[in-house]
């Protein structure tokens, strides 16, 4: 794509992740610093079958940096699954003379990319998700804001439990990755850790929290991923159906789309600027059928057809390290 008069589309796809916007934001004046007019496609991969493009100005994006969701909302789309829908979608940008498109989201999001690429269509992605399961990035756009609210509940969880002598289970998001539940264990002292990638026995954890009591401790913290075997309401009703023999039950806090929302943290500001900034330098050197993510810290490209198809394992060694800090 040469630096001479262009069009760019930039959308947002899948869940809602703190620094949206800000990628927005930097897609939208990098592009025009580069000589091209931008414009923002409303409601995902759905806009993009409907038609609903916006034109996007440097006034535009002023004043959302700091704020979080995303001002070009976000929705599922089954049509866009459909060949029939994704050659829809690829004639509207192409009637719109939009040359290229810029996509922020996650594995969804990205494996949607990747087949406009198929159809050769110009489209690089930019990994944003709070999960932190995508592959091609250390650390996507959102964990870090997403995982500091985690971590602010359960400091102010402790000091309750503290105060009551009792036991919380904690459920963070991550239907397919304890990525969050780990490293929000790790960082709020928790008892015990339960995620999706290790199946757990309640038994354990009550040994393990009895164990914790005997020592001294004054409270008892789990931190527990939405996707894991036994989430918050079935280790909540596991404990409850056997009060009686191991002695007590389990308070549970879930905090939910709480994660989603709320302003984004400095570090999600400026990785999903760089992350978005880098999408526009990609394509004005011609590069497209990529993402865009952070390496080693520093933005580097990954093929969209590796984003498809490689899975992102968690680092499993965090959690001996969880389990040893737990004396």
């Amino acid at each position: 794509m040469e630096n001479k008069s262009k069009q760019i589309a930039v959308l947002t796809s899948g869940g809602d992740a703190p620094g949206m916007n800000a990628a927005i934001r930097a897609v939208v004046r990098t592009g025009i610093d580069k000589g091209w007019s931008v414009c923002g496609v409303r409601h995902g991969y759905a806009g993009l079958i409907d038609g609903d493009f916006v034109g996007l100005g440097a006034r535009s994006v002023g004043g959302i940096i700091q704020q979080g969701g995303t001002i070009l909302g976000s929705s599922r789309c089954p049509e866009f699954k459909t060949e029939e829908g994704r050659l829809k979608a690829v004639n509207n940008l192409r009637h719109q003379g939009i040359d290229a498109l810029v996509v922020i989201g996650g594995g969804g999001s990205q494996t949607g990319a990747y087949e406009l690429s198929r159809l050769d269509y110009p489209v690089v992605g930019v990994a944003s998700t709070i999960d932190n399961d995508l592959y091609g990035t250390d650390i996507s756009i959102g964990v870090d804001t997403a995982l500091n609210i985690a971590l602010e509940a359960i400091d102010r969880l402790k000091t309750t439990a503290s105060a009551h002598h009792r036991a919380f289970v904690v459920e963070v998001m991550g239907r397919d990755c304890g990525y969050l539940a780990l490293m929000a264990g790790i960082a709020g002292g928790a008892e015990f850790v339960v995620i999706p990638e290790m199946e757990t026995d309640p038994e354990t954890v009550a040994r393990r929290l009895r164990f914790d009591y005997r020592k001294g401790k004054a409270h008892a913290l789990v931190v527990v991923a939405e996707g894991a075997n036994y989430n918050a309401q079935r280790l909540h009703q596991y404990f409850l159906e056997h009060k009686e023999r191991l002695g007590f039950e389990l308070r549970v806090t879930i905090i939910g789309h709480v994660q989603r929302g709320g302003a984004p943290s400095a570090f999600d500001r400026l990785l999903a600027t760089r992350l978005a900034a880098t999408a526009t330098e990609c394509l004005a050197r011609g590069e497209s059928g990529v993402m865009v993510g952070l390496i080693n810290g520093r933005t580097a490209t990954t093929p969209l057809a590796e984003i498809a198809t490689g899975k992102k394992e968690l680092d499993l060694s965090l959690l001996d390290l969880a389990r040893s800090l737990n004396k």
